[in-house]
């Protein structure tokens, strides 16, 4: 890669914001790239490139062209030792339950770290002679799914909330790549959380919705922020099969607790020392910020430090410190942490375009596939994470100190 030339320097420009979004709250969230061809980038470019990513989470290329191969080039510059995709081969770790990431997805064969996603048969491309894609529906996922009536009335819902990571053996991505081939046409749809509050959120038909987890956890209350910047949780052994007989809940934030989820001892095999546990807050390496980054549905454990000497006690949860392993109790706690981000304000839901390319900073931002296709809605998409080098990183002494 060369030197930034200086007559394109790059501009990045504030995403334009649905009116259901609170301006105010998300002014920094995404940004449009104009000046850098992201097939061709220099060294300099990406130098811009990657610290606008840290500094306002996903950035959006309009009208861009690039192959399998270039949108690979893109991501492995943010880590460039990685080699496999996020979720390992699909020879050797891919499990076919219903809420695996693999369920829906397709190796690009020249580039098999780029994933062919969508929905609807598509024939002749990037070397795949057919694939049938589906859109992943909450169907069969939620434990109470829409009705067929409520979809025809153009209601949807977010499916899973997550950032892409297999949690278990393979480290979480730094980035994802998200290239729109075809787009469906159709009406928007409205999304009905169904979680007693009544909230509900308009959105363009086959949206990917986006979250800030730098926002979801300042906007907590003090005690929720105390608790989050001393925890970490650890992840279940092949956790979509751990998590495939159960349900989710109806705004796709985490599993309904039924005792469902398939026993440890009743899974492959597996081994505790590829089992994560990670920090419930990842630092942003540029910015330092805390990003609250928690995958709820394939939690088993969390970890609570006590509370460091002279902090403030009164009304403080788990002062002494906790390790909880009740499903029922640590999916409540993670419910109180999380809920307040995907609030309709702070949801940003992409009206993709064709040869849309979003790029997001994955261990700072969370999202959502949304939708209800039919048949007729051709979705055509290249997805590439690359499993990371390095573990996230987690608050430091001065973090834990200014937040519990």
């Amino acid at each position: 890669m060369g030197i930034l030339s200086y007559a394109t320097k790059p501009n990045f420009v504030p995403i334009t914001l649905p009116p259901s979004v609170d301006a105010a709250m998300l002014q920094d969230f995404g940004r449009i790239v104009e000046g850098i061809n992201p097939a061709t980038f220099s060294e300099g470019e990406f130098m811009a490139l990657s610290k606008a990513l840290h500094e306002h989470g996903f950035l959006v290329f309009r009208d861009v062209t690039l192959s399998p191969g270039e949108i690979h080039r893109l991501v492995k510059a943010f880590d460039p030792e990685a080699e496999s995709y996020g979720h390992g081969s699909k020879r050797n770790s891919r499990d076919r339950s219903r809420k695996s990431p693999f369920a829906q997805i397709q190796n690009v064969p020249s580039v098999p770290q780029v994933q062919l996603i969508g929905h609807g048969t598509v024939r002749n491309h990037e070397g795949i002679d057919e694939a049938t894609l589906s859109h992943p529906s909450h169907r069969t996922f939620h434990q109470t799914p829409l009705s067929m009536d409520d979809e025809e009335a153009g209601y949807t819902r977010f499916y899973h909330w997550h950032m892409d990571a297999a949690l278990y053996s393979f480290k979480p991505p730094k980035v994802t790549a998200l290239y729109a081939v075809q787009v469906p046409n159709g009406p928007s749809q409205t999304v009905r959380y169904d979680d007693g509050t009544g909230d509900e959120l308009p959105v363009p038909l086959g949206t990917t919705a986006f979250t800030s987890g730098r926002i979801s956890f300042e906007i907590l209350p003090r005690h929720l922020q105390s608790v989050a910047v001393r925890s970490r949780v650890k992840y279940a052994p092949h956790p979509f099969l751990w998590m495939n007989p159960a349900g989710a809940m109806s705004n796709g934030l985490g599993l309904e607790t039924e005792g469902r989820e398939t026993p440890l001892d009743q899974l492959p095999p597996w081994d505790e020392s590829k089992r994560q546990t990670l920090p419930m807050l990842w630092k942003n390496p540029v910015t330092g910020g805390l990003h609250l980054q928690v995958a709820a549905t394939a939690v088993t454990d969390i970890f609570i430090d006590p509370l460091p000497i002279n902090a403030e006690r009164e009304d403080a949860l788990y002062p002494d410190g906790a390790h909880l392993t009740d499903l029922k109790e640590l999916r409540e706690l993670l419910y109180q942490l999380q809920r307040p981000g995907i609030s309709p304000s702070l949801v940003y839901p992409h009206d993709w375009k064709e040869k849309d390319l979003v790029l997001f900073h994955n261990r700072g931002v969370n999202h959502s596939v949304v939708g209800s296709l039919n048949d007729d809605h051709i979705r055509v998409f290249h997805q590439c994470n690359l499993a990371a080098t390095d573990l996230p990183l987690g608050p430091d002494e001065e973090d834990t100190r200014r937040w519990a």
